[in-house]
C-alpha cells in the first residue's frame, strides 16, 4: 500500500488509508526518518506533483521533471540539513595554511601552478615537494602569499563518510571507474587532474546519460570529446578532477553512484567487415543511366578497411530486390548497403523488399540533414546477424550524409536505437562547407 501511495499507482479514493498507516507504522525508520531542516523561502507553497521517479544515485523518490537525478543529489535540495556537532568540527588536520615566509622546509600539500600568458602553464611546485628558502620569492611572484602544507603532527583523521580525500586520490578513484576498453591514463594526476587518451584506433563512445548524472553532482567534473568520434591511438579524449582540494568520501561515493561505478567511455575498434552493395533502380538496371552509387560506397567502406563481397544492381521489383539480398547473404556478407528506393515515390519498393527478405528492428527516418531517408535494420540468418543500412539518393550529391555517421557505429558493434538517432539531431545539420573537414567537424556528434 505504501508503494501504491508513494508512486501514485492508485487514485486516492482507491487507497486503503487504514492499511497504509499500519504499514508505515510497522516499517518505522526502515523507510523514513526525521531531520531538522530550514526550508528555503522560494520553495514554500504547493504545486501539483507530476510523475515520480527513483533517483539512481540516492534511491529516493523525486519529481521526474527535476532531471536524471534528484535535486538533492544535484546540490539543489529545497531545504538545508542542519549540521550535527560532529559535522561542525574540523574533520582533517593533516593540512595547514601558513604565510609563505613560514613555509620554509615544509612539505607542499598540493601542486601549485605558474602561468605565463601565451608561454607556460604548469605546476611550478609539486605535491609533497619540500619548500626551500629560495622558493619563497618564486611563490610570491606567483601571487602565493599563503600556502597549504602538510602538518608536522598529523592527528588521526575521522574515518567514515566525512573523511576528506585529497584531489589527486579523488581523480585516481574516478579514473579507475570511468575508463573503459581502449582507454588509458597516466599516474600520478597532474595538478589534481587526470587526462584520458585512446589506447587504440577506433570509435570513441560516451554514455551521455551517466555523464550528465555525474556532472550534476556538486564538486566533481568530467569533460569529454563528442560521442561517435573517430579517433586514433594517442588522441586525448577526456579529463576528470574534483573541484575543491579535498572531497568528503560521501561525496565521492555519491559521484560513483551516479555512474553506477561503471566505465563512462571507451574506444571500440572498427571491424573489417565484409560489405555487400545492392543498388536498386530500373533505370540503372536497364542501363538508361550510369550507376554512381557503387564507386561512392566502395570508396567509403574500403577507406575504413572493409572489403566488398559483391556489387549487385536490380530493378525496382520486390522479388528481384529480395533475391539480391539473399545472394549477398550467401556470399558471407556481414553488412549490406542498399541504395535508392527509400523515399515516397510509388516505385520505391526497397523497404518492402527488405521486409520480404526478413529485415527486422527497422529504423527508417533519421533526424539528420542530409540523409533523413536513411534506414537501418537487421536480418537474422542462421546464427548470424546481418546489419543493413539503406542510403537515400542524397548520397550522390553530398560528400557526407547520415550514412557516414551510422556506418561507423555499425563497424564499432554499437546497437543503434531510436534514442541514439534522436540525440543525433543536435549536430545533425550539415553546413555543406566548400572545404569539408569531416570527421573533424561537429556533424553527427
Amino acid at each position: 500500500e505504501i508503494t501504491a501511495w508513494f508512486f501514485k499507482l492508485k487514485p486516492k479514493k482507491e487507497q486503503n488509508t487504514q492499511l497504509l498507516e499500519a504499514e508505515i507504522e510497522t516499517a518505522g525508520e526502515s523507510i523514513c526518518k526525521v531531520e531538522q531542516i530550514n526550508i528555503k523561502p522560494r520553495y514554500i507553497g504547493h504545486s501539483h506533483m507530476e510523475q515520480i521517479a527513483v533517483c539512481p544515485v540516492c534511491g529516493e523518490g523525486y519529481p521526474q521533471e527535476d532531471g536524471p537525478i534528484c535535486r538533492g543529489c544535484q546540490g539543489e535540495a529545497p531545504y538545508i540539513t542542519l549540521p550535527t556537532k560532529a559535522q561542525e568540527q574540523k574533520i582533517d588536520d593533516s593540512i595547514v595554511i601558513v604565510p609563505v615566509e613560514e613555509a620554509v622546509d615544509k612539505i607542499a600539500a598540493h601542486d601549485m601552478t605558474r602561468i605565463v600568458p601565451k608561454e607556460f602553464k604548469g605546476p611550478e611546485f609539486k605535491a609533497k615537494q619540500r619548500i626551500s628558502a629560495g622558493d619563497i620569492c618564486r611563490l610570491q611572484q606567483m601571487g602565493r602569499f599563503h600556502v597549504a602544507v602538510q602538518a608536522e603532527k598529523v592527528k588521526e583523521s575521522a574515518l567514515g563518510p566525512d573523511q576528506l580525500v585529497h584531489e589527486n586520490e579523488v581523480a585516481e578513484i574516478f579514473a579507475k571507474h570511468m575508463a573503459g576498453s581502449g582507454i588509458s591514463y597516466s599516474l600520478p594526476p597532474h595538478e589534481g587532474k587526470i587526462d584520458f587518451t585512446a589506447d587504440i584506433d577506433g570509435l570513441f563512445t560516451v554514455d551521455h546519460n551517466r555523464l550528465l548524472r555525474f556532472n550534476l553532482v556538486p564538486d566533481v567534473m568530467c569533460a569529454t570529446r563528442q560521442d561517435g568520434l573517430l579517433v586514433s591511438k594517442g588522441s586525448r579524449l577526456a579529463g576528470t578532477r574534483a573541484i575543491p582540494l579535498f572531497l568528503p568520501r560521501r561525496q565521492i561515493a555519491l559521484a560513483l553512484e551516479a555512474i553506477n561505478s561503471e566505465p563512462l567511455f571507451s574506444v571500440q575498434p572498427l571491424k573489417k567487415a565484409k560489405v555487400g552493395i545492392l543498388v536498386t533502380g530500373t533505370e540503372v538496371f536497364q542501363g538508361l543511366i550510369e550507376d554512381k552509387f557503387i564507386p561512392i560506397i566502395t570508396a567509403k567502406v574500403t577507406n575504413l578497411g572493409c572489403s566488398i563481397t559483391e556489387q549487385i544492381i536490380v530493378p525496382d521489383d520486390r522479388t528481384a530486390i529480395s533475391q539480391g539480398i539473399n545472394n549477398l547473404i550467401d556470399k558471407g556478407t556481414e553488412i549490406i548497403v542498399t541504395t535508392g528506393g527509400l523515399s515516397v515515390d510509388p516505385d520505391d519498393v526497397t523497404r518492402l523488399a527488405l521486409l520480404d527478405a526478413g529485415l527486422s528492428n527497422i529504423l527508417h527516418g533519421i533526424p539528420m540533414l542530409p540523409g533523413t531517408m536513411s534506414l537501418v535494420g537487421q536480418i537474422q540468418h542462421a546464427q548470424t546477424t546481418i546489419q543493413v543500412i539503406g542510403v537515400p539518393a542524397c548520397a550522390l550529391y553530398f560528400k557526407i550524409t547520415a550514412f557516414d555517421v551510422l556506418f561507423l557505429r555499425l563497424l564499432a558493434g554499437r546497437t543503434i536505437t531510436r534514442s541514439e538517432l534522436a540525440r543525433l539531431s543536435e549536430g545533425g545539420y550539415c553546413m555543406n562547407c566548400q572545404n569539408c573537414t569531416w570527421p573533424k567537424c561537429w556533424f553527427g556528434k
